[in-house]
């Protein structure tokens, strides 16, 4: 957990399962008393134990629109004490681009809306590619011995591009997934 002092125990980022809570301590507690004190701040730790958990998980949205997933990247290298900013982790986003068919041994190429700008470094780039008739799934890129197997991917200041060796028409829906941080 970034800025957190007890990062490197919750390595994983995993809240225990099971807290010990004496029933009989929390029925005849003195709302007054130093016991009562003592329960609050243990239900707050691990309230807060359980919200830096939760907000530091990989959410699984997979939208159109851009989407503030949850990952975060360590501070950015290029700062430097000069800098203005304080260095702190960088988050990243997703937005995933419906591609539509793959093409007949071309290139085919679909805007991904994204307004990218200086500062921008892309941290992942995926695709999967269906063929819903005859029950066929690739993964893109997609690597292959057989050089009019392979697909390639790419992304540029305005476009995700595909580029296919033989005919994959029979992919007729595709998903490019762009996960990528803004500074």
């Amino acid at each position: 957990m970034p800025g957190s002092s007890s990062s490197q125990s919750n390595i994983g980022l995993f809240v225990p399962t099971t807290n010990v809570w004496d029933i009989a301590e929390v029925q005849n507690v003195d709302l007054n008393s130093p016991e009562f004190r003592d329960l609050l701040v243990r239900l707050y730790q691990n309230i807060n134990n359980i919200s830096l958990a939760l907000n530091l998980k990989d959410t699984g949205y997979y939208t159109l629109q851009e989407f503030l997933n949850s990952q975060v990247f360590f501070p950015n290298p290029l700062l430097t004490a000069s800098t203005p900013q304080t260095p702190t982790y960088r988050q990243v986003f997703r937005t995933v681009v419906n591609f539509g068919a793959l093409p007949n041994n071309a290139t085919k190429t679909v805007v991904h809306g994204i307004n990218i700008t200086n500062g921008y470094s892309f941290t992942r780039i995926y695709a999967t590619a269906s063929n819903p008739v005859g029950f066929n799934y690739i993964p893109i890129p997609h690597a292959s011995s057989v050089a009019g197997d392979i697909v390639t991917l790419s992304v540029n200041a305005t476009h995700v591009t595909i580029t296919t060796h033989s005919n994959k028409t029979a992919f007729t829906l595709t998903y490019v997934v762009l996960e990528y941080i803004k500074q």
